[in-house]
């Protein structure tokens, strides 16, 4: 377990295998240890890099609201603190909106890319801006203010992370340790990240259709892995259209949640050794 300072935050990263360099970034809200059922399986294989953004997990408070082209940067960042595989391109693994994050990366620094692994990753076909998002930040900003205030992290932060598992999962609770599920998801700090991640959300995916407009992806193996639970296709059809998009191909977990990572983790395993 180590901790850096990048742009005055102390980030939480962790480091564990050896080979070539992997770097696996969490969705909205969730922690390095998400990636634990991974971890075991991918790191004889690969130097796994795992990392908590701002506010989450054990990092430190956000000192700004996240953008799609900062979240990029920051992944660039972890890399150089973590010191492994310099001058030598990774893979990038997103999940949810982590998938924004890592394409942008691979747009951005195309040089220090490998591979590009999108976990059941969001899909913006046609975002469209905020109205007003100077009151709407504000109003999120008031938000957490408030209900930190009331104390809701401490008395229903780990409730409500559990329940969030369990419907994000095909079966299962969650697996997570209870005094790591308390200690991130217990603060003020992972409140005011997880609603400014929310309330930027749309901002990032407006962020990534220009970015795809201005910066082509360089060709490089690209792998989008969705869930599937059986019924509707139409959440299957959404990241074939992503894969086809990217240049790449689509593989599908199934039966699994949009955790793919808790409910099948050989299959994300297999996903990145394939890319």
């Amino acid at each position: 377990m180590t901790f850096v300072r990048i742009l005055g935050v102390p980030h939480h990263i962790r480091v564990d295998g050896t080979g070539p360099v992997c770097v696996l970034s969490a969705g909205l809200g969730m922690a390095w240890f998400d990636w634990d059922p991974v971890v075991p399986l991918l790191a004889p294989h690969r130097t796994v890099v795992r990392f908590d953004r701002p506010g989450l997990g054990l990092s430190g408070h956000a000192r700004a609201w996240p953008t799609l082209t900062g979240e990029a940067e920051r992944i660039a960042r972890v890399l150089d603190a973590a010191g492994v595989g310099a001058g030598v391109p990774a893979t990038l693994v997103g999940h949810s909106l982590a998938g924004f994050h890592c394409e942008a990366f691979a747009r951005l620094f195309p040089e220090r890319t490998a591979g590009l692994v999108l976990v059941d990753s969001s899909v913006e076909e046609a975002p469209r801006p905020r109205r007003a998002p100077e009151f709407a930040d504000a109003c999120t900003r008031a938000c957490g203010t408030l209900l930190s205030t009331a104390g809701v992290p401490r008395a229903l932060g780990p409730f409500l992370r559990r329940t969030a598992v369990r419907a994000g999962r095909h079966t299962g609770g969650d697996p997570a340790p209870y005094d790591l599920v308390r200690r991130a998801y217990s603060t003020s700090r992972f409140l005011h990240a997880v609603l400014a991640e929310n309330g930027r959300y749309r901002d990032q995916a407006v962020e990534l259709a220009s970015l795809r407009g201005r910066v082509p992806l360089d060709a490089l193996p690209v792998t989008v892995l969705a869930a599937y639970e059986g019924g509707s296709r139409h959440w299957l059809d959404r990241q074939r259209v992503l894969a086809e998009r990217l240049g790449g191909v689509l593989r599908v977990s199934a039966p699994a949640g949009h955790l793919v990572m808790l409910d099948r983790p050989q299959d994300v395993v297999d996903a990145i050794l394939g890319t």
